[in-house]
This record gives C-alpha cells, sequence and structure tokens, in this order.
C-alpha cells in the first residue's frame, strides 16, 4: 500500500472549482475503527450544501463525502466484526463524519456491514446515506405498518427513490410527487399514485394520508398537513421548520418530526437485507471518476436527478 492516496479537498467554501484533486497521507483506523480502500462513493445533496457552506461543516481544509462501499485495508484495537478484505459499505457518521471522497476512508466500524454479494460497489455506494434517510424516517420515525398510505415528495429523488422501496417493502400504498417525465419510472418502483407537482397541488389531491416523507421543506411542510388523516406523521429531511408548522400541527392533530440522519448498525443491516432480497435497488443516474467531483457537484445542483450519482475510486 502507498503512503499516500488521492482525495478530494477544499481550503474554501463556494462553487463547485473549490474542490482539488490532492495527495494526502492514507489515514490509519484507531480503536474501534476499520481503514477501508474506497470503491464507490456517492454524490448527495448534503455534499454541495456543505461544499457551499450553507450547512454544518466549518472547519477547513476538508474532504467531503458519507458514502463508502469498499474493501477493509485493516483494522483498529478491538474490532472482531471485520477482517482485511471484507468487502463492506455505510455511511460514515454525520456530519462531522465525513471523508469518503477519497481513496481510503477510516470510520467506526459499526458504521459498515457486509456488503450483499448481488450488489456491486457502484450500487451499494450509492445506498448509505440516502438509504438510511429513508428509513429512520419512515420505520424508526413514522413507525410505518402494513396498509398505510404514504405520501413521499420527490420520489424520483436520491432519498424518495428508495423510501418508495422501503414503503413497499412494509406493505404501504405510497403516493409519489413528480414530474409527469418520470411517472413511468414511479411505476416501476411500484408507485400506485403519481401526481405531477408541476400541475396539480398535491394538497388538494390528496388525503387521508398516514405517513408523509418531505425531502423539499417550506411550504411543503405547511401543504402536506393538508393531506394527512388526524394522528398522522410527518417526517421532514430539512431540518427547518416552515414558519407557522408547529402552530399548524397543533391545529391538524398531526405530528411533524425534523429527522437528520445518524450513522446506524441495525439501519445498515436492514438496508443490506432488503438489497440481499433484490427489494432495494438504487437507480444510478451517472457515475464520475473521483478527480471529477467538482463536475458531478455542478450535475447535481441543478436538481434533477433521477436516483444517485457516484464517484467511481481509481488508483493513484
Amino acid at each position: 500500500m502507498n503512503d499516500v492516496m488521492l482525495a478530494i479537498q477544499q481550503h474554501e467554501f463556494g462553487t463547485p472549482e473549490v474542490l482539488q484533486s490532492v495527495q494526502l497521507p492514507i489515514p490509519e483506523p484507531g480503536i474501534s475503527q476499520i481503514l477501508v480502500r474506497v470503491h464507490a462513493a456517492s454524490i448527495n445533496p448534503t455534499d454541495w450544501k456543505n461544499r457551499a457552506g450553507k450547512a454544518f461543516v466549518r472547519d477547513l481544509p476538508m474532504v467531503l463525502g458519507w458514502d463508502v462501499s469498499g474493501v477493509v485495508e485493516s483494522v483498529g484495537l478491538g474490532v472482531t466484526l471485520f477482517k482485511p478484505g471484507d468487502e463492506v459499505f455505510g455511511m460514515l457518521p454525520y456530519p462531522y463524519g465525513l471523508g469518503a471522497h477519497a481513496q481510503y476512508a477510516v470510520g467506526p466500524t459499526r458504521a459498515f456491514v457486509h456488503k450483499p454479494d448481488n450488489l456491486s460497489h457502484i450500487q451499494a455506494g450509492a445506498l448509505p446515506l440516502a438509504s438510511l434517510t429513508a428509513w429512520q424516517s419512515l420505520v424508526d420515525t413514522a413507525r410505518i405498518t402494513a396498509g398505510d398510505r404514504v405520501l413521499i415528495h420527490a420520489a424520483a429523488g436520491g432519498v424518495g427513490h428508495l423510501a418508495v422501496q422501503i414503503a413497499k417493502a412494509h406493505g404501504a400504498f405510497v403516493i409519489g410527487t413528480a414530474s409527469a417525465k418520470n411517472h413511468d419510472f414511479l411505476a416501476q418502483l411500484g408507485v400506485d399514485d403519481a401526481i405531477d407537482y408541476r400541475t396539480v397541488d398535491f394538497a388538494n389531491a390528496v388525503d387521508d394520508v398516514d405517513i408523509v416523507l418531505d425531502t423539499i421543506g417550506g411550504d411543503y411542510q405547511l401543504r402536506s398537513l393538508r393531506t394527512m388523516r388526524p394522528g398522522g406523521t410527518m417526517v421532514s429531511t430539512i431540518p427547518r421548520a416552515a414558519d407557522g408548522l408547529w402552530e399548524q400541527v397543533q391545529s391538524f392533530g398531526v405530528r411533524a418530526d425534523l429527522i437528520l440522519v445518524e450513522a446506524d448498525h441495525a439501519g445498515m443491516q436492514a438496508i443490506a437485507s432488503l438489497a440481499a432480497e433484490g427489494t432495494l435497488t438504487p437507480h444510478i443516474a451517472k457515475m464520475f471518476p473521483l478527480r471529477e467531483a467538482a463536475q458531478a457537484h455542478a450535475a447535481g445542483e441543478t436538481g434533477h436527478t433521477v436516483g444517485k450519482m457516484v464517484l467511481t475510486i481509481e488508483d493513484v
């Protein structure tokens, strides 16, 4: 193994051009950590938000990225779950455990699970952050059950298309919002009722919903309340409450939660099981070599990605 690795680093906040290909020392795993040779790492909206200085991470320089799929290179003291050579995937602790956009990444052992044999590293690298967000929203927070009516916004997006599959795996009736051009894709995922948000106000077209998964925020949070049955739950992945949200929640007799994804061994095990069964499959919109991370950020910021974008990691 070389002493250095290729990484995408930034020394200032700004547009995608601040991302630079650099050589950095390969990290060493500490107590209860593993060092993973990264084969694939995905891009999520939080990457370009943090790159621009509009999210949580403020320390510079930094290497972005939380999603990892790769092979264990070495293990730290006390690690028993994995050994060198194991294929693993997982999410580095969000938000401050970043560093996936490099040839090697270090993370807590229990942030990872074994990669199912039927998943490529590219597929596995696309799953962790987005699928954990969906799982923690629908299963852990909203307590989804068979027969629930579930409204998923941006259902063709990174979190959305995985949330649809998780909801269907739990026996839910799924309503998804997306532009009309993506309705065939939603049908393939199992969406029962697709709504074109550009031509239809979903708040007037949907009712008696048990669970709403909001990935957009703003007035989507408020309008979603009008679709819900009393006692229903809205979970928003945008951790900012729209003005008046809590007053309207009380008025409608519903529940609302604002969620941030967490590293989660049990959640990753559940996701790996669904993926191994063929029940959960990420749609790969586009792949970029690691050195083209800036282009991937620019493409992602257009807001029109169907599924996930993945960085593939090349040798130095």
